[in-house]
């Protein structure tokens, strides 16, 4: 057994089995500090840039991972003992297995431990680019209004609190009181990536040093429009604050820093103790966080990199003009189909996405009667892209055995997910004048999940920042039927439009009384 890190490379090579960076670690240099280094970043963003580096090119765009929230150090813990090496095995579905120890992760800091060395990091003037996958909710935003959440903790923390010299200072005398970092962090040290970011901008501004790109790669609708606009919105409230003196930050950010839209794609489920035993047991690494994925991959990035950027299309990543079609084209086809096959699939019985992918009633339903009749009408013409044979190559990703990705994994942060996918396909086809049954048996199918026990007495963990809020809406249906959709941030006046709750109504009764299979049995039937 081989414990992964750089030394153990060339035993690994010897072995012949696995592949390894081409390229010494040594010629690293940072160019990239990424937050909300997970699975999918390290399948997908940081894959790419190993590519590169294997062909030669752009070793000075190596990663500086970021971690914020307490279970980030883990992911630190695992990464620094291993040189920022892991294996990353993706899997096609006729069970072909391609296993590599992937390089491009040079450092990974936890914010808590050291906040300045996170921001002295960004204001490097070799850093040109800070790329973000912190999920949905990690913009911060109400997605039924658009606008930010000030008075979310840790943002309305970092809303009264200096980041500059002063405040840095204070943070030092404060963490010397009780040596928590904890509370250097509350003295004068941002909690919030929304801090960080604005904060190195500012110093970089200070220094005289261009500012970086901010590329945004989570699954949200113009994801690098959404970003400034959260960001901005941040650092308009610190300068009314008085935060930056009488050197204010926000319009500086809005005319010089670089928000590129993109759509990523990989499937790339929750790292489970199965494969680091397979890592293990297949491969002889000792890998403490490696990366299982499925074989697909896809990137379209919108070119704009003032500042730079790797030579992402000599590795397969598509840059365009325009990202809109194609993250139209994933989020309202890929993202909210396993909506579909999430909630139904648990209250069918399922634990993997691909089984419900081919049961008999749920396929049919999602790949006709969600994917054709209701996503497909809300997106546009998509360059190079045959629609149809998508949709089909959706099913089969989602059927593939090998990839072993979890319901329970597609079904979490619900309150993030289906307001921001979903909601606005059902707006869309409303205002159109199209029918929405499939949409809002897909909203009915979560509030009866969110109800917490299975059509057998099952009981399962909702898994959402909203969680004793949505549990306690749908806790309510006994007496109303319309309590779930009465939340104004998730859904909007979605519940005052009849041409939605009659079928959302009719959905939840028949999934209530007589269960998920009735209910797919009669739409696929009447389709």
């Amino acid at each position: 057994m081989t414990a992964l890190n750089a030394s153990a490379l060339p035993e690994i090579v010897d072995r012949g089995e696995v592949a390894v960076p081409g390229y010494p670690l040594d010629d690293r240099r940072i160019g990239i500090v990424h937050f909300g280094v997970g699975g999918f970043h390290r399948a997908h963003q940081a894959m790419f840039l190993d590519r590169l580096m294997n062909v030669g090119r752009d070793r000075d765009w190596a990663i500086c991972g970021v971690g914020l929230l307490p279970g980030d150090a883990r992911m630190r813990d695992a990464l620094t003992s291993q040189d920022g090496l892991y294996t990353l095995v993706t899997k096609a579905p006729d069970g072909t297995q391609d296993p590599r120890v992937i390089g491009s992760i040079a450092r990974y800091l936890f914010a808590p431990d050291d906040p300045e060395a996170v921001l002295a990091q960004m204001v490097d003037p070799a850093v040109r680019i800070v790329s973000l996958t912190v999920t949905e909710g990690g913009y911060n935003y109400n997605p039924s209004t658009g606008g930010f959440q000030y008075e979310t903790e840790a943002v309305a923390a970092d809303l009264s609190t200096r980041f500059d010299a002063v405040g840095a200072q204070a943070a030092g005398l404060a963490g010397s009181d009780d040596g928590g970092a904890n509370s250097a962090q509350r003295a004068g040290h941002p909690r919030t990536m929304f801090g960080y970011v604005v904060e190195a901008l500012r110093r970089r501004r200070e220094a005289g040093t261009a500012p970086f790109t901010v590329m945004s790669c989570d699954n949200v609708r113009g994801n690098g429009d959404l970003a400034r606009r959260m960001i901005l919105a941040y650092a308009r409230r610190r300068d009314e604050n008085g935060l930056h003196g009488d050197a204010p930050i926000a319009d500086w950010i809005e005319s010089e820093v670089a928000f590129p839209n993109c759509m990523v794609d990989r499937i790339t489920p929750v790292t489970a103790e199965a494969d680091v035993e397979m890592v293990s047991a297949e491969y002889g690494i000792d890998d403490a966080w490696p990366v299982v994925s499925e074989d697909f991959v896809q990137w379209v990035l919108e070119d704009e990199f003032p500042a730079g950027r790797p030579a992402y299309e000599e590795v397969g990543v598509q840059m365009v003009e325009d990202v809109e079609p194609y993250e139209l084209m994933k989020l309202r086809l890929l993202n909210c189909s396993h909506q579909a096959i999430a909630y139904f699939g648990l209250l069918l019985g399922h634990t993997f996405a691909d089984e419900a992918a081919v049961d008999e009633r749920l396929a049919p339903f999602t790949r006709t009667l969600y994917m054709d009749h209701e996503g497909t009408p809300t997106v546009p013409e998509v360059p190079g892209i045959d629609l149809t044979a998508y949709k089909d190559e959706l099913m089969d990703r989602f059927a593939n055995r090998s990839v072993k990705d979890t319901l329970a994994r597609l079904a979490a942060e619900s309150s993030d997910r289906i307001p921001t996918w979903l909601v606005p396909v059902i707006r869309e086809n409303l205002e159109a004048g199209r029918d929405v049954t499939a949409s809002a048996a897909i909203v009915a199918s979560w509030a009866r999940y969110a109800e917490g026990t299975g059509e057998h007495g099952e009981e399962w963990p909702v898994v959402d920042r909203l969680h004793d809020r949505v549990m306690a809406a749908a806790a309510r249906h006994d007496e109303d039927l319309l309590a779930f959709l009465r939340d104004e941030e998730l859904f909007g006046d979605l519940v005052a439009q009849e041409a939605f709750t009659a079928p959302y109504l009719h959905a939840l009764e028949v999934l209530r009384a007589d269960g998920a299979r009735a209910l797919l049995t009669e739409l696929t039937e009447q389709a």
